[in-house]
């Protein structure tokens, strides 16, 4: 490592410690030392201490022996005089600088000073504008509020793209770039690599989030372009995601440093790339990232003084943005880019889809607002559907994409048009189960043009398109062309043809639409007929392992993953398209014990995928050898002893539970691998299987659940209720606008002779 760097990043450790310090003496004073302190909605307190020292930080008064510890990794600015590596020195001052900015930023929020605002800001937040037709939240134009810290809940419904290769990586962008333009384009080509992008720092107080704000690029968790602040101390935040990264799905423990690093170096492909000039603090936060092994690449010259026989540490790039040879500044801005992913080895899965606006699953999060509508169909104002279906081979045409009625350019700007999605496939392993499989996609590979929003499926479609994407040449064509592409991109192994037609004359689109319903009808009593017994094997799913070494899902007709993203359809698709995959035909062979779901087949398997860290598992109870879960799960069972039954907490429930503990919290006790009998992680739709907890008394030994569930969810819960004998169950069942305490919990339940109370005892 050259002087210049190690005596930039030293400098910069040793005054962001030295204003730390200053700023924590005055909390102390201020606030006093039993204040609370921490980042709202996560249950690892502050990340990066906890995971590099072990230190669970909660109050001002914890802060001071962090600060403790940190100036033991603080070393002096190199003499002029001395040519050493300086390596060690450096990194420990990264890790000093991380773990004094993560007190900084801490001590910040008590004061009300993060996350961030910004005049003119809003973050894009899509689901929580699908309950208007007119998507309302358009967002205002006075001070926005920047993102913060990622919570746990967007941590854990990012875990199964991070794990699947949809999210292949993230990066951190520090700085300002050379233009507006320049901007937008690194964001572009990192979104169509489906890159997860964090954005930080400022060059002379301009930054690339005022850069994307001005040329109205989206940010927040729906585009994957998170905004944490226009400082560099904000970049904190990244390392802090990292971090809980290895805490969520590697199973590791706070302390346990090395392994962290460890993990994240093996685990997590990220970089930093910054733009314009670094100055210490860059330097320092730089030394950091690289201790995790991300690499920083810089769009600057980077002063390289070497002495004789040192080299220059890999992780540091120097790459001058105005000596890329290219014809111009976009071209540079793709090379950059490139680099970035080539530096740190990320794997990119890319589908070329010849449409005339960007594709990538990053733009799937993008909102089509009524300021921005184009054209519209499905909603409250017009139908659409989408239908899939299988084909003899000679009788499907393969590229053929038919519009049939009139296109976008016969609505007025704004305007709304029926429209039936009809996709015709054929192939030599094609199977009519996997139509439905098949057919889900079409949301996930439409919401991937940028400029077009996608919401539901089968006959409650609804498509957005916007004036941009309209502009640049989109037309209903396009969406079958998007089809046909990503189909043989993802599954080329069942399909080898594809034909689409799109129906817009009313009349047709009536005709389509009710051998739709038709075929749906079909396929929802073959699916509910299945069960557990009427199949010979279940399936694995070890798809996690590449974050929770150890996990692994068994998925049955009746028990779909617990992540919610795949069910025992779609491990068979898989395992069709990838023999080899995680996904994998598991032979139920010898029962063992019907109640509780044992079989000789899942059992061995379970003991080999492990590497024999679990040695049985059941499929239908909790409170003996439940299955493990990695982190993605969508919600928590727990056993409530008082009350003789179990809560269900969902991902998106941020309220505290009965047991004393949110989601974030609790989902310790249940994720990398673990199996704790009495909590275990499961898919939402698990809830209203016949077969959920049978061995333990079924549904009606659930007391407690998160109202979003019993709202989102109400009909398939009437349904399980019924199934259960009481049909009345649901409103037996409190919630966090009932009580949050065990004691008002029993009340409630008695009150309402719920029936967990006079069934045997689940301990």
């Amino acid at each position: 490592m050259s002087r210049y760097i190690a005596t930039s990043a030293i400098r910069g450790a040793r005054n962001i410690v030295a204003e730390t310090e200053a700023y924590l003496q005055k909390a102390l004073k201020e606030k006093g030392p039993d204040t609370k302190v921490g980042f709202p909605n996560t249950a690892y307190y502050l990340p990066t201490i906890l995971g590099l020292t072990g230190r669970k930080v909660e109050t001002v008064g914890d802060l001071v022996p962090v600060m403790e510890e940190v100036k033991h990794y603080t070393h002096p600015v190199p003499p002029n005089s001395r040519w050493t590596p300086y390596l060690g020195e450096t990194l420990d001052s990264g890790i000093a600088t991380l773990l004094a900015v993560e007190v900084l930023m801490a001590l910040r929020f008590l004061y009300g000073d993060q996350p961030e605002k910004l005049e003119g800001f809003h973050l894009a937040q899509a689901a929580a504008s699908f309950t208007s037709p007119e998507f309302s939240k358009e967002g205002g134009d006075g001070a926005g509020q920047l993102n913060g810290p990622i919570d746990d809940i967007q941590l854990r419904s990012w875990g199964i793209q991070l794990v699947d290769g949809r999210m292949p990586g993230f990066a951190a962008i520090v700085g300002c770039a050379k233009s507006n333009e320049v901007a937008v384009k690194i964001i572009r080509e990192l979104q169509r690599r489906n890159i997860l992008i964090f954005l930080a720092g400022n060059v002379n107080g301009r930054s690339i989030i005022h850069q994307l704000q001005e040329e109205g690029v989206e940010m927040g968790y729906d585009t994957y372009i998170v905004p944490f602040g226009t400082d560099t101390l904000s970049a904190i935040y990244a390392i802090g995601f990292a971090t809980r990264s290895a805490l969520t799905f590697g199973g590791m423990k706070g302390g346990q440093a090395r392994e962290i690093l460890l993990y994240n170096r093996a685990r997590v492909f990220a970089f930093v790339l910054a733009l314009g000039e670094v100055d210490d603090l860059k330097y320092a936060a730089a030394a950091g990232a690289i201790s995790y092994g991300f690499p920083a690449i810089a769009d600057t010259v980077i002063p390289e003084i070497h002495p004789t026989g040192v080299t220059s540490y890999e992780h540091v790039i120097s790459m001058p943005f105005n000596e890329i040879p290219a014809k111009d500044d976009l071209e540079r801005a793709e090379k950059l880019v490139q680099r970035c992913i080539e530096v740190r080895g990320v794997k990119i899965k890319m589908t070329e889809v010849p449409i005339p606006v960007p594709y990538g699953s990053a733009f799937e999060g993008e909102v089509v607002r009524k300021a921005d509508l184009r054209f519209e169909s499905g909603g409250k104002k017009s139908r659409a559907f989408e239908y899939l279906y299988s084909l003899p081979m000679e009788k499907v045409e393969d590229g053929k994409v038919e519009v049939k009625g009139p296109d976008m350019d016969a609505v007025a700007e704004g305007g709304y048009m029926d429209i039936g999605i009809v996709a015709e496939v054929a192939g030599r392993k094609m199977q009519e189960d996997f139509e439905p499989v098949l057919e889900r996609q079409i949301h996930h590979f439409v919401n991937g043009a940028s400029g077009v929003q996608h919401v539901g499926q089968r006959d409650i479609t609804w498509i957005r398109i916007s004036k941009a994407a309209y502009d640049k040449g989109f037309r209903l064509g396009d969406l079958g062309k998007i089809l046909h592409a990503r189909y043989h991109a993802d599954f080329g192994a069942i399909v080898d043809k594809i034909q689409v037609t799109i129906y817009t004359d009313p009349a047709t689109v009536n005709t389509m639409l009710q051998v739709a319903r038709d075929a749906y009808q079909k396929r929802n009593t073959r699916l509910g007929d299945m069960t557990d017994e009427s199949v010979e094997e279940f399936y694995s799913c070890t798809l996690c392992q590449s974050f929770a070494p150890n996990h692994v899902c068994v998925v049955s007709p009746e028990r779909v993953g617990l992540c919610g993203a795949y069910s025992w359809l779609d491990c068979k698709a898989s395992f069709q398209i990838n023999p080899t995959g995680p996904n994998q035909p598991i032979p139920k062979k010898q029962q063992l014990d019907p109640v509780k779901g044992y079989w000789t087949g899942p059992v061995e398997f379970v003991q080999n995928a492990s590497h024999q860290q679990v040695e049985n598992v059941s499929m239908y109870s909790i409170m003996e050898n439940p299955m493990t879960a990695c982190g993605c799960f969508e919600c928590i069972v727990m056993v409530i002893p008082e009350a003789n039954g179990v809560m269900v907490l969902s991902r998106e429930d941020t309220s505290m539970s009965p047991a004393g503990m949110t989601f974030s919290t609790l989902a310790g006790m249940a994720g990398g691998g673990l199996q704790t009998p009495g909590v275990m992680g499961v898919g939402k739709f698990y809830l209203t299987s016949k077969k959920f907890l049978i061995a333990d008394g079924g549904f009606k030994r659930v007391v407690w659940m998160s109202s979003v569930l019993k709202e989102t969810m109400a009909e398939e819960m009437k349904k399980a209720a019924e199934f259960a004998g009481d049909p009345d169950l649901l409103d037996k069942i409190a919630d966090e606008k009932i009580c949050t305490e065990v004691p008002d919990l029993v009340a409630y339940l008695e009150s309402k002779s719920h029936p967990a109370l006079t069934m045997d005892p689940m301990m």
